[in-house]
């Protein structure tokens, strides 16, 4: 599997975990509700920065996020 795909999937798995909806989630996250949903498809490649600002809005470690 992409390695898009494994964020997109854990990201899109942890959000729906905490109840959150994609526009709730960009708005704790700080990002546009577009780039989460492209995340989610694995349409999008994160920086480093970014998987880390998207592990805080989850409440769980960067790490977590590229796990398979």
């Amino acid at each position: 599997m992409d390695m898009r795909h494994i964020v997109g999937s854990n990201v899109r798995r942890l959000r729906l975990e905490k109840d959150l909806t994609q526009e709730r989630f960009a708005e704790l996250s700080g990002l546009a509700q577009q780039y989460i949903s492209g995340l989610e498809l694995g349409r999008r490649n994160p920086t480093v920065v970014t998987l880390y600002e998207l592990a805080v809005a989850l409440g769980v470690e960067p790490a977590d996020l590229l796990r398979k």
